[in-house]
């Protein structure tokens, strides 16, 4: 069993981790077709997206980037460049591949005013925990509660729209995909 929530005092106390794998920037149509397979034949893929953040009142941005991830090799898809591929839709229509992510509805909305697709197979993990008994969910302190290791979230506030990603935004992003896939895993026993 989970505890229901962690103090600063003990999320600071906690080993910081992060995404050690391969991490791959999609950012033309090219590279698309093969990463789609790949991504096909997995069961379950960890899911985020990233959005510029607009500090005036009233002013929204579009989903800038998607985040997949498997165990070890994580795709940040550039979406303010080449959208949301079709080969991609089709996989975040499929239900037969699960996508856990964390606060995920605004997510899939954003990716949605982008381009249309029915969203089949994704878990809110969120909804997993509360039944859990875990009162604090924020994808920092699940991958605390859970996981046993904190997550920085120092990039969260930086321009994804960028015209290039800085290393630590794509560890940052692609540690936010992964961080969910390891959660799923360790809810769900997988």
């Amino acid at each position: 069993m989970f505890k229901e929530s962690i103090t600063k005092e003990e999320l600071t106390d906690l080993p910081l981790r992060w995404f050690e794998g391969e991490i791959q920037i999609i950012e033309d149509h090219d590279q698309v077709d093969d990463i789609a397979k790949f991504l096909s034949s997995q069961k379950v893929i960890g899911f985020d997206t990233e959005t510029r953040p607009a500090f005036k009142k009233g002013v929204f941005n579009k989903v800038a980037l998607l985040q997949l991830s498997t165990t070890d090799r994580a795709f940040l898809f550039r979406v303010n460049k080449i959208g949301v591929p079709s080969q991609i839709l089709k996989i975040l229509s499929n239900p037969g591949i699960v996508k856990p992510g964390v606060a995920i509805r605004d997510d899939v909305k954003g990716l949605q005013a982008i381009s249309m697709f029915k969203p089949k197979g994704f878990v809110e993990l969120q909804d997993h925990a509360k039944e859990m008994g875990i009162l604090n969910f924020s994808l920092k302190k699940l991958a605390a509660i859970v996981l046993g290791f904190r997550i920085s979230k120092s990039q969260q506030l930086s321009n994804w729209e960028a015209p290039t990603l800085t290393d630590a935004q794509k560890i940052y992003a692609a540690t936010d995909a992964w961080a969910a896939l390891e959660i799923y895993k360790s809810l769900f026993n997988y």
